[in-house]
């Protein structure tokens, strides 16, 4: 991983999660992070929080983030995404995110993703 700015290193990150192999995302992450999404409870840690997606990736016939627009202030770095979901033998939803990424040392330190729980449903299940 060798991001050269926070923009970069999120869209390094998102290339990285769309290969779908959890512990590739490992390096991008703070030991710490603290990761929320569609307003469930948070999942801390780096372990925990790669435990969720190799459970997403196993279970989804498809998990693919598509960037549409990226601002950067700082440490912080909000991302306008859409979430292309698939569950086995279903097309793939496109879920409308907004993802905030908190960023230290050049590791994520907290994620965010922001989305209508109740529309990503209905988009998944169509």
């Amino acid at each position: 991983m060798a991001a050269t700015d926070n923009d970069t290193l999120i869209r390094d990150f998102v290339n990285t999660f769309n290969a779908q192999v959890a512990d590739a995302l490992g390096p991008f992450l703070a030991d710490d992070v603290a990761f929320t999404a569609y307003g469930d409870s948070p999942v801390e840690g780096r372990d925990a929080v790669i435990a969720l997606w190799k459970g997403v990736f196993a279970n989804f016939e498809q998990v693919r983030f598509e960037t549409v627009h990226q601002a950067v202030n700082g440490h912080i770095v909000i991302a306008e995404q859409i979430h292309g979901l698939a569950l086995p033998g279903r097309k793939l939803a496109p879920v409308m995110n907004m993802a905030i990424y908190e960023l230290r040392d050049g590791r994520i330190a907290a994620w965010r993703d922001y989305t209508n729980p109740a529309y990503a449903s209905t988009l998944l299940q169509a």
